[in-house]
């Protein structure tokens, strides 16, 4: 299994749609990608946002980056998003 933390700079005062967007784009991740254990966003005390990823495996990882949707769903968080992501890639232990 391969963990994903991907820290997401979103412009201020677009934390909203943005949200909206990021769960849209969540659901179709949970729904189609059957290599995909975790696709959750979480928001930090101090209004910051990461995208916690769990996958089967690195062609689990390759599915999910050029699935539609994905590509579909970075197109829609395009105007909301204020610099590239911080991403964490870690092998899961236990």
């Amino acid at each position: 299994m391969i963990a994903i933390l991907a820290k997401i700079p979103v412009k201020p005062g677009s934390e909203a749609d943005f949200e909206k967007a990021m769960l849209a784009m969540a659901e179709q991740v949970r729904s189609n990608e059957p290599g995909n254990h975790l696709y959750t966003l979480c928001k930090g005390e101090d209004g910051s946002y990461t995208m916690m990823e769990l996958y089967e495996d690195e062609a689990a990882i390759a599915a999910h980056r050029s699935s539609d949707h994905f590509k579909a769903g970075g197109a829609s968080l395009a105007p909301y998003i204020a610099g590239a992501p911080e991403i964490t890639t870690m092998p899961v232990i236990g």
